[in-house]
């Protein structure tokens, strides 16, 4: 073979090393290793029970009604407060009542419980009651009673909590609310606690 067929030979041979060597034909060991995460949400499921509280009719001035009702935690996360939102609607059956709000002389009392009535926890009326905002009354009404249940209402759980309605004898002529109809609402919004590390 000639030089010249020898040297090309030779620069072909180092051309097809350095292209392979260039290609990525290295031999290593190796491994791979997964990791995985699953982020499931909490729920907050706030019920009461009944949810007709209260259905009287043919009251006067002076009559009280003791009523109960459950909370209900059927969430899988604690209940850490509380906060109720109250509207009303009032049909004036004679149209007489002059501006005046019937949900003044409806008195409302949170108590303990049933067998202690002197124990109240918050008391006003159905009218000022409409007027306060939820964070008003927070620590007022259910602040204190969720205090007694270790600042929550615990997932799973439900506890009653019992109102005294009264229709307030004021010793006026209140003959302008005879056959009047007042109709109720009660909101309850639940919310979480502060989150903890996890």
């Amino acid at each position: 073979m000639s030089l010249k067929k020898k040297l090309g030979l030779g620069v072909a041979s180092a051309a097809l090393g350095l292209s392979l060597v260039g290609g990525g034909t290295y031999a290593y060991f190796s491994d791979t290793a997964e990791a995985n995460a699953t982020f499931a949400a909490g729920t907050l499921d706030l019920n009461a029970n009944p949810t007709t509280i209260i259905n009287v009719d043919k009251i006067k001035p002076g009559d009280t009604m003791l009523k109960s009702f459950k909370l209900v935690n059927a969430g899988n996360l604690d209940i850490a407060s509380i906060k109720m939102a109250t509207s009303y609607t009032v049909t004036d059956a004679k149209g007489d009542n002059a501006g005046e709000d019937f949900g003044e002389h409806i008195q409302v009392k949170f108590l303990v419980n049933k067998d202690k009535l002197n124990d109240v926890i918050y008391s006003t009326t159905l009218a000022r009651l409409k007027t306060m905002s939820p964070d008003a009354i927070e620590g007022s009404i259910f602040g204190g009673w969720l205090a007694e249940r270790g600042g929550k209402l615990a997932a799973g759980t439900d506890d009653t909590l019992v109102v005294k309605y009264e229709f307030i004898e004021n010793g006026a002529d209140q003959n302008k609310f005879q056959g009047d109809k007042l109709e109720l609402k009660w909101t309850f919004e639940g919310k979480q606690g502060a989150g903890v590390e996890r």
